[in-house]
């Protein structure tokens, strides 16, 4: 039930399957530059058997797709199956989910507000409200695009008992919360009972402080990592493709800009708060985060990576071997000594709007001291 935002002449030219099926389904398509999942309309999908939305971020490459659920107090959805790779992330509330290998045996395991899991590729999983007067409302980034437009056969997609045989573990502890953790700030698990209180690590290359690990699950070409960076500071500028989902999940204010030309005469600007998710573009399109709130930001990205099943051997999105260094040393980075000067000043604009004491001063040297007063 698409809102219109696709150009028809766009769409007939292309003939995109998926927004083809996004259209046939009765539920509401939202598309924006941002997006928060918390303040979204949801409406009745019975394929699923639950409340959904699809949200389309503008700027994508359509690699993933972004589908928003919520189970009402005390229910459960319909048992489903696809060939189509999800993560699902919880935004609110608790319950459980059994997931049915396609070797026969089945995996229960309780997850709460925060926590992330995959669903291990075609295999047969439903999930269960746990709370009696709360409703529980999850993000599920899938591969549904390219799928949909290769197979072009909803039968094929919904309706498939191949047997993935390299792509998931009949070890109980897959969904135990427990995992690996290999060399580069890489863990290996399928299921994060709560990632914002999980362990990051130092990313220097990123700079002004930030911390960050990446994360394998169930073998998926999906990968992500969840990023996070103190109050009055930001990342340098870079680009990678293809596009990837970033969630909010803490900080009180901050902003995303995305820009392809060189002087930033395209900028646009995405505000954003917890539960919000913005979008990185393809790997034309540079992107910069800034926190410009009281609290340290933290932020969960998934999208397209390299690896496969080969733990530890991780790269979170094409190009991204290249995503930390520098331009002048043939990589995608914008060192902060050659960002556009408009960056800054934007960026110390919108710390006064929103009480943050901007520290970036000291990656610039030769310009003037930041004033607390605009007026000064």
């Amino acid at each position: 039930m698409s809102d219109g935002a696709t150009d028809e002449k766009t769409r007939a030219f292309l003939h995109d399957n998926f927004l083809d099926w996004c259209d046939k389904e009765p539920v509401p398509v939202h598309e924006d530059f941002g997006i928060n999942l918390l303040k979204i309309d949801l409406a009745p999908w019975d394929r699923y058997g639950m409340d959904g939305a699809v949200c389309l971020l503008k700027g994508r490459d359509d690699f993933n797709s972004i589908f928003c659920f919520e189970l009402p107090p005390g229910s459960s959805s319909n048992q489903m199956q696809h060939i189509y790779e999800e993560v699902v992330y919880i935004i609110e509330g608790s319950g459980s989910t059994t997931i049915e290998t396609p070797d026969g045996q089945k995996h229960s395991f309780e997850w709460g507000r925060n926590s992330l899991f995959a669903v291990p590729v075609n295999s047969k999983y439903q999930h269960f409200n746990g709370s009696g007067d709360e409703p529980a409302r999850y993000l599920a980034v899938t591969t549904a695009p390219p799928m949909m437009r290769l197979l072009k056969d909803d039968d094929f997609i919904f309706n498939n008992d191949h047997l993935f045989k390299g792509r998931y573990s009949s070890d109980e502890s897959t969904f135990s919360g427990n995992g690996k953790l290999y060399t580069g700030r890489v863990w290996d698990s399928s299921f994060l009972p709560n990632v914002p209180d999980m362990p990051l690590y130092a990313w220097d290359a990123r700079g002004a402080g930030g911390i960050n690990v990446m994360f394998e699950m169930a073998a998926n070409t999906m990968k992500g990592h969840v990023s996070e960076f103190p109050v009055g500071t930001y990342k340098k500028g870079h680009r990678h493709g293809p596009g990837a989902h970033l969630l909010i999940l803490s900080g009180d204010a901050g902003y995303s800009l995305t820009w392809t030309k060189e002087d930033m005469s395209d900028v646009r600007k995405a505000d954003w708060e917890v539960g919000s998710m913005v979008i990185v573009p393809s790997d034309a399109c540079y992107h910069q985060h800034f926190n410009t709130g009281s609290r340290r930001a933290r932020y969960l990205a998934i999208g397209y990576g390299a690896g496969g099943n080969v733990p530890g051997l991780f790269a979170p999105f094409s190009g991204s071997g290249t995503a930390d260094v520098s331009q002048k040393d043939g990589g995608m980075q914008v060192e902060y000594e050659d960002e556009n000067p408009i960056v800054l000043d934007m960026f110390e604009e919108d710390c006064l709007k929103h009480g943050a004491v901007p520290t970036m001063r000291s990656y610039f040297p030769g310009r003037k001291e930041f004033k607390t007063n605009l007026s000064e």
